[in-house]
Parts: C-alpha cells; sequence; structure tokens
C-alpha cells in the first residue's frame, strides 16, 4: 500500500481572491489537500505541438471528422466560447464554432505528457500524489502557506511541460477538487469548512464534484436544489431515494465533510472495456454478435495483462438515435476466455431485435487484490 497524510483537526483562515476568503499572511503548519487541475489539456497539448493554433477555437474528438459518428473530447477557451463541449457530437460541434480547427485524439501524446506532469508532481518536497487521471490529481502537503506552494506547484510544471494548471486548496478532498472550478484558469483558490457554506451554499446541486444530472433531478423532485439544502436534508428522505449508504453520502457531500487522506497507492483497474460507436447503425443479429465478438476479443488482450480472474462481464448498447441501456452479469471467477466470451453473449442475446444498434459496448470486471487501494470513487464514499 501506498503512504496517505490525512487532515489533523485545525482553524483555517482563507487566502485567494472570492467572496468568503479573508487573507492572512501564514497560516500554522498544517497538512493540506491541493486538486491540481491542467487547463484544457488536451487542446494545450495538441496547441504545443501546432503552436499556429494558438489563441483559435481547437476541437479534439473521434478520428477528425465532424461528417462521422463521435464526440469533443475536449475543446481550447475559444471554442467553448461558441458553446462548444466534452460530450457533445462532433457535428454538432463544429456547427457551433464553423472555424474551429477540428484535430483526431492521439492518446500516446497525451500519455506521454501526463506522465512528465506527474513526475513533477511527485517531485515537490513532501508531497503524496494521488493520481485522478491524464491532467489532475490530489497533493498532501504540509506547509504554513498553501497558496505559495500551490504557486510553485503551477510554476514547476509550467518550467519542465509549458502548460498550465488551476490548484485548489481544501481541508478535504471533496472541498480542495470543488475549489479548482474557482481557480480556473491558471490560478488558485481556497475553500474549507469555514468558507464552504458561503462560497457553495447557493450553487446548485450539479454544481458539486460527484452529483450529475441525474442525481441533480432526483433531489429536486425532493425540493433539494441548492448545496445549502443538500446540506440540510431530512436523512430519511435521502436513504429513502438513494439507499442506506448513498443517502447519508450525499448530504455530506453537501457539507463539503468526508476524507482528507491523500491516497498514493498504485491505482488498480477494476476492469476493462471496450466501446465503438458505428458509423452506420447495424440491424442485423449476425453483425451485432460479430461486433461484440470482436470487442470482447480487445477486451481479454486488456485483462490478460492483469493476470486476475474476470468475476463479471458488462454490455453497454445504444439504440438509435440516443437511447442507452447497461447490462451486467456476475460470473464464477474464470481465466477461461471462451467463458467470458460465452457470458457476454448471453446479455448481447438480450438485444432488442430489430432495432437499430448505434454503439456497442464490452467491459470485464475483474477480482481486486488484497493491497488494492480502498475506495475508488468520490461518489462511492470511497474518498
Amino acid at each position: 500500500m501506498g503512504r496517505a497524510r490525512s487532515l489533523r483537526d485545525a482553524e483555517f483562515t482563507h487566502g485567494g481572491g472570492c467572496r468568503g476568503q479573508t487573507v492572512r499572511m501564514t497560516d500554522p503548519m498544517r497538512s493540506w489537500v491541493l486538486h491540481v487541475d491542467l487547463d484544457q489539456f488536451i487542446a494545450a497539448v495538441e496547441v504545443l505541438r501546432r503552436p499556429e493554433l494558438a489563441g483559435k477555437p481547437v476541437i479534439v474528438g473521434g478520428r477528425g471528422d465532424p461528417t462521422e459518428r463521435a464526440v469533443v473530447s475536449t475543446a481550447s477557451y475559444e471554442a467553448r466560447a461558441f458553446g462548444v463541449g466534452s460530450g457533445m457530437p462532433l457535428r454538432i460541434a463544429a456547427r457551433k464554432a464553423p472555424d474551429a480547427v477540428i484535430l483526431p485524439v492521439d492518446a500516446p501524446a497525451y500519455t506521454a505528457v501526463s506522465e512528465e506532469v506527474m513526475d513533477t508532481l511527485r517531485a515537490q518536497p513532501g508531497a503524496v500524489v494521488q493520481v485522478l487521471g491524464w491532467d489532475e490529481a490530489f497533493l498532501g502537503v504540509d506547509t504554513d502557506d498553501p497558496e505559495a506552494f500551490a504557486r510553485r506547484v503551477q510554476q514547476a510544471v509550467l518550467e519542465r511541460t509549458r502548460l498550465h494548471c488551476s490548484v485548489g486548496i481544501g481541508d478535504t478532498l471533496v472541498r480542495a477538487k470543488n475549489a479548482t472550478d474557482f481557480g480556473k484558469p491558471r490560478g488558485t483558490f481556497r475553500l474549507t469548512g469555514e468558507n464552504w457554506r458561503e462560497v457553495m451554499g447557493d450553487r446548485p446541486t450539479i454544481a458539486l464534484w460527484g452529483v450529475g444530472s441525474k442525481i441533480s433531478k432526483r433531489l429536486a423532485a425532493h425540493g433539494i436544489l441548492t448545496v445549502a439544502q443538500l446540506a440540510d436534508a431530512d436523512e430519511a428522505v435521502l436513504v429513502a431515494e438513494f439507499g442506506p449508504k448513498m443517502g447519508p453520502w450525499f448530504r455530506q457531500l453537501g457539507r463539503g465533510d468526508g476524507s482528507s487522506a491523500v491516497d498514493d497507492t498504485p491505482w488498480v483497474a477494476r476492469g476493462h472495456g471496450r466501446e465503438t460507436t458505428f458509423q452506420h447503425d447495424l440491424v442485423d443479429r449476425a453483425d451485432i454478435e460479430q461486433a461484440a465478438r470482436e470487442l470482447v476479443a480487445q477486451v481479454l488482450e486488456d485483462v490478460v495483462r492483469e493476470e486476475r480472474p474476470v468475476v463479471g462481464v458488462g454490455l453497454k448498447v445504444r439504440y438509435a438515435p440516443f437511447v442507452t441501456k447497461t447490462l451486467v452479469h456476475k460470473i464464477a471467477p474464470t481465466f477461461d476466455r471462451d467463458a467470458v466470451l460465452a457470458e457476454t453473449m448471453e446479455l448481447v442475446a438480450k438485444i432488442e431485435p430489430d432495432r437499430p444498434v448505434r454503439l456497442l459496448g464490452v467491459r470485464a470486471e475483474m477480482a481486486m487484490p488484497d493491497d488494492a487501494r480502498e475506495g475508488h470513487t468520490p461518489t462511492r464514499s470511497g474518498w
């Protein structure tokens, strides 16, 4: 297991430039969580490779062809000004920003740059680094001036990679993550128990890390529209709606509470998945089954490198025009490729007949090693 840094109970004062924060030159030496988030990461990498694109609207997605079915992976700030956002169909993004430069996704390039960034973070004196993805990580640090530490991190990343980042400063992981939004771009912001309600209280619940559109709509059905209302919500109502674990957790999220431990235990994937969007809808059952078999073969190549048994399979199917269904099935632990294929094809058999299929995805879940990090996502109370 890796190291984990937890925050001690403390009174905090707040530096920064937004409401709810008062400035003090130094704090007592305390433990802090910093959330480092690279600004428009993928687009920024592409601009570094093509300096002539600086200042222009840049969209990255699919194979870079808006006539194909694909979604936006990222957009530069200039493209976002036209209403382009991640997850948007590429053809719609092209309409919103007709003069944008549209580029294909180059995952190996982004991975290489990300590794440089994470190495830079790990080199910071006394920092414990928990990687969250290509473009973000938590740092656990002891310091009497977290803003100064954050600025040193920003400078170190800029000098090594020529990329800018924003840093959220908090006394829990949730608060640090939410603080980053107020620091973008290229800035810092401190969000703790003292100013949480003043800064976040009137914001809609969807502004919280871990609350998406579906959860926010379910909360709204109970009259819970703001972060403050969620913080004060009747726990019995939340339990009835979300269950005995997630109900109380959502109220905790509304208060910004939760774990303050930054854990650098290496990430271990629970599973591997592959999916493909078809340029033309599949209707014939034989074509659908063949596509599923090809995806299973790709997933099994990923799984075999893990040397862990498969314990579950899943199927994602998106019917035309855009209705998505997910099927999952636990299985007896197995290393048998044929068994995994057979179990997956049982799910494929449940695809509705004569209904055009726009996308298929296959996933294999694996047994977790005993020393894996406990708790993998903030939306499952792991942090």
